[in-house]
């Protein structure tokens, strides 16, 4: 079962939304509405970042009734570090959310993303969410998708038949990014109808082998968040045909948002295999896909593989013995339990110019795997984010 192109009739029934311009940005959209007209049951998970935005502390506490109707995003400012004003003006545009809808404010998520320790501008937003009830259409998540981005290059939508039901997903995210429990911003939508102890748990374990096996740049961002709703005005369906489908789903997210980092031209993979835990795979994983040397390697096609062994072995895992590993860049060997393998340097650079890059890691310790997502590091990244604020 795999994710599918968007297309009119693969909306979920009962969600509508709306994405404007209210003058947060110059000229693109900058605000969003997501509405279901029946309220959903919902599960989230947040940033465990220490310094969580305003949007992420109220909607913690709105999510834990379990149900929620609407999500309110806006971009160009995150609403982060701006005290119990932030705080207030989160819970304030609930509040106008709900009132324009007719909902309870308890059933409204709010978000925000951009920068970081600025007012939110409040005249604008309160202005802008006049008269939405009017605004909201169907079959409208490829232009909410837009509205959410930051620096993202594109939007990150996708859509997932299982059964009678649909899966929808869009995402944001492109910097300071290496989740801690979701990522950037996603939204999930279905008509399914699920049972609501079974919604957290599963979202975790899918979050847990998506979203959380991801990095950019190592950054773990204020206001990341992931939320699952899902309004049952399909019926019910199979719970392991529907976890099977949104693990598809959310997987595909994560690899656009990995092939979509602040200047990246590839997107990497990292599979490691033969280790004694998934955990010591995972930990390994990322070493390498965090790695500045290893990320900057692929950029230029060097199959420099040194820099493999060294992320491998800054991991401090003790029980890693370098006689037992194996690396391979695509499906080419270029180290063998302990020994250099000779190789086509020539068609490794080549294999390193595609677009996608895959780096295996055989540990010969157990049969655990793990995979994560990342991409190369280049200029690109460097002159997003030294000018960001300027």
């Amino acid at each position: 079962m795999q994710p599918v192109t968007p297309a009119e009739s693969n909306h979920p029934q009962g969600f509508l939304s709306l994405a404007k311009n209210v003058g947060i940005k110059d000229d693109t959209l900058d605000l969003t509405v997501i509405y279901s007209t029946v309220r959903a049951r919902a599960a989230a998970m947040f940033t465990r970042n220490r310094f969580p935005g305003a949007p992420v502390i109220v909607g913690r506490k709105h999510v834990a009734t379990g149900f929620v109707q609407a999500l309110v995003i806006n971009s160009k400012n995150a609403n982060v570090a701006m005290g119990k004003q932030g705080v207030a003006d989160a819970i304030e545009t609930c509040r106008i959310v709900g009132k324009e809808l007719g909902i309870s404010s308890y059933d409204v998520l709010p978000f925000s993303t951009g920068v970081i320790g600025r007012p939110l501008p409040m005249d604008k937003i309160r202005a802008g969410l006049k008269g939405i009830g009017k605004e909201l259409k169907p079959n409208n998540l490829k232009l909410a998708a837009e509205a959410i981005m930051t620096t993202d290059m594109y939007p990150k939508y996708v859509f997932c038949q299982v059964g009678s039901a649909v899966i929808a997903g869009i995402a944001k995210g492109a910097g300071m990014i290496e989740p801690n429990m979701a990522t950037m911003l996603v939204y999930l939508m279905t008509d399914a109808e699920l049972p609501r102890s079974t919604m957290r748990p599963m979202l975790r374990r899918i979050v847990d082998r998506t979203f959380n096996c991801m990095s950019i740049d190592t950054d773990t961002s204020t206001s990341d968040t992931v939320v699952l709703m899902a309004n049952g005005l399909a019926g019910k369906v199979n719970l392991r045909h529907f976890e099977d489908a949104l693990s598809h789903v959310c997987e595909f997210l994560t690899r656009e948002i990995a092939r979509n980092g602040e200047g990246a031209t590839k997107l990497i993979i990292v599979d490691v295999t033969g280790a004694k835990s998934g955990a010591q795979a995972k930990l390994v994983a990322k070493s390498i896909v965090n790695s500045p040397l290893v990320k900057t390697a692929v950029y230029g096609c060097d199959p420099n593989w040194g820099r493999v062994i060294m992320a491998i072995g800054k991991s401090f895992d003790s029980a890693i013995d370098p006689a037992k590993v194996t690396i391979r860049f695509g499906n080419a060997r270029v180290f063998k339990k302990g020994s250099p393998v000779d190789c086509d340097l020539q068609g490794l650079r080549d294999y390193l110019g595609q677009s996608e890059v895959t780096i295996s890691v055989e540990l010969g310790l157990g049969k655990a795997s793990a995979r994560v997502w990342g991409c190369d590091l280049t200029e690109g990244y460097i002159k997003e984010n030294a000018y960001y604020t300027t």
